[in-house]
C-alpha cells in the first residue's frame, strides 16, 4: 500500500474515531440533563436545537470540507499566497456569516417562539446565537488543519468541545432548575441552561484551535513560489460557493424536515385542543427518548464507515473499479451488521431501556416505550441512507442525494400532515414519517448506486444474514427479559444479562454463517483474531 493511501487511511481513521467518541459522550449527557429538565424541558431544548441546526448549516456546517479542499488543492500546487488567501477569504466568510445567523437567532427568537407555536424556546435561542458565530470561526480553523492533513488537531478540538459541553450542560440545567424552580417557565430555563454548554464548549474549542493555529503557524511558512499565478478574492469566493452551495442544500433538507415537523406538529396539535405543555412534553419525548437514542448506533456505524470512505474515493480516482466496489460492500456490512442488531434490540429491550436510561421521565413513559418498539427500524434505513449518500457523493454525484433528500422530504412532509390533521395518531405520526423519510432516500441512492456506479449488491451477505441473526438474537433477549422481569425488579440488572446473552448470540450466529469472507475479516479491527478463533 502507497504511503498516500496509508495516511489517508489513518486520517481518516482518527477522525472517524473522534467521532464515535464525541457522540458517545454526546449521547452519555443528555440522559442526565433530560431527567432534569423533563419532558417539557427537553420538547423546549429539542426544538431549539433543531433551528439552531438550521443556523448552522446556512452559517457554518460546510466550511471544514470547503475549506480542507481548498487548501490541500493548492498545496498540491506549491501555491502558498493562494492557500493563505483561502484561509483569510474564508475566515471574512465566516464572519460576515455567523454575524448575520448570530442576529437573526438573537433579535428574532421572539418571532420564531411564535412560528413554531411553542413559548419558552426564546430563551434557549438567545443562548445559541452567539455560538453560530463562535462556530463558524472555528469551522475555518479546522478545515485549515485537515487541508494540511491533520486530523488530530481537529479531533482533539471535537473531544475537547463536547467534554467540556457535557460539564458545563448538565451543571447549568441542574442550576438553572433550581434557581427558577419557583417559576412556571422553569422548563424554559432549563432548556437556556443545557444550551450554555454548547457554547462554553464551542468557545473552549475555538480557543484551543486558534493556539495551536498561532503556536504551529511557523511551520506553514512556505518559500515563495515564483510560478504560482495569484488567484483574486473573487475567484476564491467563487470556489468557495461552488463547494459550499450543494453540501448547504443537502444538509438544509435533512434540518429542514426535523424543523417542518415541529411547526406541524405544534400547530396540528393544537387545532386538536392539546394544551402547549402536553405538546411540548410530547416533543420532548419524541426527541429525547426516542430521536437520541436512534441516532447513537447510526452515528457510530457511520463514523466507523468513514475511515474507509477516503479509500473509496482513492480508488476510484486510481480507476480500480473492482476495488472500490468490494470496499463499498465491506462499509455497507459493517454498517447493516451495526445497524440490524440494534435496531431490534432498541425494540425488544424498549421498556428496561427507558426504565434504566430516563428513570425521571414517568408520565408519558408508555409512548416513549411504543415509540422506540414500533420506530426502531430507522436505525437501519438511517445507516444505509447517509452511507449511500457518501458513496455517491464520493463518486462525484454530488446532486443525486440531494434530489433524492428533496423527493422524500416532499413525501414526508405531505403524510405528516395528513395524519396529524386527519386521524388521532398523534406523536405516532412522527415515528411513521421518521422511518419513510430514510427508506424512500435509502432506495433511491441504492438505485443510483447500481444504476450510475455499476455496482451490484450482495444481498445475501449484506442483508439478509445479519437479519437473521439479529431476529435470532431478539428472541433470546426477549426470552431473557420475560423470564427475568418477574423474578428481578431491577431494570439494570435484567437489561445487563439480556444484552450480554444477545451480544454473544449474534457474533456466534454471524461468524457461523459468515457473513464475512475471511479476507474481509482481516481488514476489520480484531477480525485476524476472529479468524484464527474460527479455524
Amino acid at each position: 500500500m502507497s504511503e498516500r493511501k496509508k495516511n489517508v487511511l489513518l486520517q481518516g481513521g482518527i477522525l472517524a474515531a473522534a467521532g464515535i467518541i464525541t457522540k458517545i459522550i454526546g449521547f452519555a449527557y443528555r440522559i442526565p440533563m433530560g431527567n432534569m429538565m423533563g419532558e417539557e424541558g427537553n420538547g423546549l431544548y429539542s426544538v431549539a436545537f433543531g433551528i439552531y441546526g438550521i443556523a448552522l448549516t446556512i452559517s457554518s456546517y460546510s466550511l471544514p470540507l470547503a475549506v480542507s479542499k481548498m487548501i490541500s488543492a493548492r498545496l498540491a500546487k506549491a501555491e502558498y499566497q493562494n492557500m493563505r488567501r483561502v484561509l483569510a477569504n474564508a475566515l471574512v466568510y465566516a464572519l460576515v456569516a455567523g454575524l448575520v445567523v448570530m442576529n437573526i437567532l438573537y433579535f428574532g427568537a421572539g418571532v420564531l417562539e411564535q412560528l413554531y407555536n411553542r413559548p419558552g424556546i426564546d430563551k434557549p435561542l438567545r443562548v445559541l446565537a452567539p455560538t453560530t458565530f463562535i462556530v463558524a470561526l472555528l469551522g475555518v480553523f479546522r478545515g485549515y488543519f485537515q487541508g494540511h492533513g491533520e486530523m488530530v488537531s481537529t479531533s482533539v478540538s471535537q473531544i475537547l468541545e463536547q467534554i467540556i459541553n457535557a460539564v458545563v450542560s448538565v451543571f447549568a440545567t441542574w442550576q438553572f432548575m433550581r434557581m427558577y424552580a419557583a417559576k412556571p417557565d422553569a422548563p424554559a430555563y432549563g432548556a437556556a441552561g443545557g444550551t450554555l454548554g454548547t457554547l462554553a464548549g464551542a468557545f473552549t474549542a475555538l480557543l484551543f484551535i486558534m493556539y495551536l493555529f498561532v503556536a504551529n503557524h511557523k511551520r506553514y511558512r512556505h518559500r515563495p513560489n515564483p510560478k504560482e499565478k495569484l488567484e483574486s478574492g473573487r475567484e476564491i469566493y467563487k470556489a468557495l460557493f461552488l463547494t459550499i452551495i450543494p453540501v448547504i442544500l443537502s444538509q438544509t433538507i435533512y434540518q429542514i424536515g426535523y424543523t417542518i415537523d415541529d411547526i406541524m406538529f405544534g400547530h396540528l396539535m393544537a387545532m386538536h385542543g392539546f394544551e402547549d405543555k402536553v405538546v411540548a412534553s410530547l416533543q420532548g419525548v419524541y426527541n429525547t427518548q426516542y430521536n437520541q437514542l436512534i441516532n447513537l448506533p447510526v452515528a457510530i456505524a457511520t463514523a466507523m464507515a468513514a475511515s474507509t470512505l477516503p479509500s473509496i474515493v482513492l480508488s476510484r480516482m486510481q480507476n480500480d473499479m473492482r476495488g472500490m466496489h468490494q470496499k463499498i460492500t465491506q462499509v455497507i456490512k459493517v454498517n447493516m451488521v451495526i445497524a440490524f442488531p440494534s435496531a431490534v434490540g432498541l425494540s425488544v429491550l424498549a421498556e428496561p431501556i427507558m426504565q434504566m436510561l430516563f428513570p425521571s421521565l414517568v408520565t408519558y413513559r408508555p409512548q416513549a416505550v411504543l415509540l422506540l418498539m414500533t420506530g426502531s427500524g430507522a436505525v437501519v434505513f438511517y445507516a444505509l441512507s447517509t452511507l449511500t449518500t457518501s458513496i455517491l457523493q464520493g463518486n462525484n454525484y454530488m446532486k443525486l442525494p440531494v434530489l433524492h433528500s428533496a423527493v422524500s422530504l416532499g413525501i414526508h412532509v405531505v403524510l405528516l400532515g395528513v395524519l396529524l390533521a386527519f386521524t388521532d395518531l398523534g406523536i405516532y405520526a412522527l415515528v411513521i414519517c421518521n422511518v419513510l423519510f430514510p427508506l424512500v432516500v435509502s432506495a433511491l441512492n441504492c438505485y443510483s448506486i447500481t444504476t450510475k456506479v455499476g455496482y451490484r449488491w450482495e444481498i445475501l451477505n449484506t442483508f439478509v444474514k445479519p437479519l437473521f441473526a439479529s431476529a435470532a438474537m431478539g428472541m433470546v433477549a426477549a426470552a431473557i427479559y420475560q423470564e427475568l422481569g418477574d423474578a428481578v425488579n431491577n431494570a439494570y440488572i435484567i437489561s445487563v444479562i439480556a444484552v450480554g446473552a444477545a451480544v454473544i448470540v449474534y457474533a456466534v450466529i454471524i461468524l457461523q454463517i459468515r457473513c464475512f469472507s475471511e479476507d474481509e475479516m482481516d481488514s476489520i479491527p480484531g477480525g485476524r483474531l476472529l479468524n484464527r478463533l474460527m479455524r
